[in-house]
């Protein structure tokens, strides 16, 4: 018996050292793939076959003034590239959002914005930025308004609130829409009637046209009167929160376009739809994420923005 004993007391030891020893790669493999994270696919083809913009460029300007998560020479590289291949200007800018600072501008592109350092769901814009980008864009701007979920929606919260669409600040999951086990990846497809037909989703050209969008999580927002959701949230979606905390999202949807007297906007609760990126493990997400027609989306998006789709 006290052979059995010792035997038992000897196997739960290296069961037990096992154990230690399998979370601490655990702990270096995350540490390890949070140091190296997601970096822009440079071998992503950025390349446009039929330029929009051959002759005339467009001023494109990208926020980085606000602590953006997603920027053109970062996670954002991917998309600059694409829209400088289609013809745009693209220029960054580093200041305050100003009623002169934006004149020069055809589209602003606001990207995962954050509040202060450790309190990145505060608001990222003062009051005063909020009514220069809606003054802007009442009087003809044209806004790609880009808050993924927490923390970014309630950092951009307010200036969405202003525009009339409302964040919904969790995480968008759909059970019935999903590619993979992880219920990260949704899918909005023509099969399954949640990529809504219109104008974007149509493009300039039948080679244009979008079958698949593929999002990554992200948040969903409300369709205001006489808005047209783009990526349209399933029946039984709904806003996750905690494993006990969930929300229906029915009626919601990723993507929102709309106008505001002159001006047009495109409010998307996702961002790595536009991206092109790549993590430690080589799993890809954004535009180079196969099966997709996310590059195709990110075109369309911006050709409704700049005025060559109406």
């Amino acid at each position: 018996m006290r052979t059995r004993r010792r035997t038992i007391v000897k196997i739960l030891k290296i069961v037990g050292l096992a154990l230690v020893a399998l979370v601490g790669l655990g702990a270096a493999f995350i540490y390890w793939y949070d140091r190296v994270g997601q970096k822009p696919d440079r071998s992503f083809d950025t390349t446009v076959a039929r330029p929009t913009y051959p002759s005339e460029h467009p001023r494109v300007l990208f926020d980085v003034a606000h602590r953006n998560f997603h920027t053109p020479t970062g996670r954002y590289q991917p998309f600059a590239a694409l829209l400088a291949h289609d013809g745009y200007e693209i220029v960054e800018n580093q200041a305050p959002f100003t009623l002169d600072g934006l004149r020069a501008a055809k589209v602003l592109v606001i990207a995962n914005a954050m509040g202060p350092d450790e309190h990145e769901g505060r608001d990222a814009f003062t009051a005063d930025e909020v009514a220069a980008v809606v003054a802007w864009v009442r009087g003809g701007g044209a806004l790609l308004l880009i808050a993924d979920h927490v923390p970014f929606g309630s950092a951009a919260a307010a200036l969405s609130q202003q525009l009339g669409v409302e964040m919904f600040l969790a995480f968008a999951r759909d059970d019935d829409h999903k590619e993979g086990w992880d219920n990260e990846r949704l899918v909005f497809s023509t099969e399954n009637h949640l990529l809504v037909d219109g104008p974007i989703t149509r493009g300039l050209r039948p080679e244009e046209r979008i079958s698949r969008v593929i999002t990554f999580t992200g948040q969903s927002l409300s369709v205001p009167p006489g808005a047209t959701p783009i990526l349209r949230m399933g029946d039984d979606s709904y806003d996750w929160e905690t494993r006990s905390t969930r929300h229906p999202a029915r009626g919601h949807a990723q993507a929102v376009a709309l106008t505001l007297e002159r001006g047009r906007v495109i409010v998307l609760g996702e961002a790595g739809v536009l991206s092109a990126q790549v993590d430690p493990l080589g799993f890809k997400m954004g535009m180079n994420y196969a099966g997709s027609d996310d590059k195709q989306l990110a075109l369309n998006l911006m050709h409704w923005l700049s005025g060559a789709l109406n």
